[in-house]
């Protein structure tokens, strides 16, 4: 809905020239856009996968796999060329890594496991080949777990704030997986970072905290911060999901050396911008 879009950003503060609804799933619709926009920068957020009930390993392939290299070739016809940062900021995701382990460096060599995982790193790979064909500035920006508004329900925080003011209890894995929690408004500010500094065509970049915390953890500053009662926790009561991945904390000495910066919000002020900002919608 263009018209719930504007609001939404005009409510946040931002300038909005113009929202243009746009079906990207259809072949150069991009192109079409960016046309007339003549954009300094892209920033593609789009993707399939995330929520459970998205399971159509076309509608997956075309969006997370081939989308990006039309996006460059798009963005290179027809952006301005006086922009001298990055002319296309890629949002990926951790599930492209796989099941190697370790600290997740950028130079590793991945081993997606997932339909969402290996159909958004071969449009990371598509991306970077295009790239260097036209020499365009364009990143791919790997995002780990991200949370805050805009998360689809059923999620862990969005659940928990609909659980707030209950008094059932609420059933959870055991919580011993660790994730990399980054607030979503670090996100934004990292993409916007690294959109302002000039890139090598299809470098890749981890954008995370560097720092694990177990799920239990981060239901226990959520639950305080909610005023959920420690025993309405019910730890144990789900199985952890096959597709979980482990690994020691995600190096991101790439993203710091490039910004002199890394996500600085932690967990417990994260999920009170959570709570207040739901407060402020509500």
């Amino acid at each position: 809905d263009p018209e719930a879009a504007r609001e939404a950003l005009a409510a946040v503060g931002a300038a909005v020239d113009a929202v243009v609804a746009l079906d990207v799933a259809a072949p150069g619709a991009a192109a079409r856009a960016l046309e007339p926009a003549r954009p300094a920068a892209v920033f593609n957020a789009v993707g399939y996968g995330v929520d459970r009930a998205e399971r159509d390993p076309e509608l997956a392939r075309r969006l997370n796999a081939e989308l990006p290299a039309e996006l460059v070739e798009a963005v290179a016809a027809h952006r301005d060329p006086a922009w001298a940062g990055t002319a296309l900021v890629h949002v990926g995701s951790a599930l492209e890594y796989g099941e190697i382990g370790g600290d997740l460096r950028e130079d590793s060599e991945p081993d997606a496991t997932t339909l969402y995982g290996a159909t958004k790193l071969a449009g990371t790979r598509a991306l970077a080949r295009a790239a260097a064909c036209c020499g365009l500035p364009a990143l791919t920006a790997r995002l780990f777990t991200v949370y805050g508004p805009g998360e689809h329900a059923g999620r862990l925080l969005p659940s928990l704030l609909a659980a707030a003011g209950g008094d059932a209890e609420l059933p959870l894995t055991a919580g011993t997986q660790q994730r990399d929690f980054t607030w979503v408004g670090d996100v934004a500010e990292g993409l916007a970072r690294l959109g302002l500094r000039r890139c090598e065509p299809g470098w890749v970049v981890n954008l995370a905290t560097g720092r694990l915390t177990t799920v239990r953890a981060f239901v226990e500053a959520a639950a305080a911060a909610l005023s959920i009662a420690p025993g309405r926790l019910g730890f144990g009561a789900l199985p952890t999901r096959t597709e979980e991945m482990s690994h020691r904390p995600v190096n991101v000495e790439r993203l710091r050396a490039a910004l002199g910066w890394t996500p600085p919000t932690d967990v417990a002020a994260g999920v009170r911008l959570a709570r207040d900002f739901a407060a402020d919608a509500g």
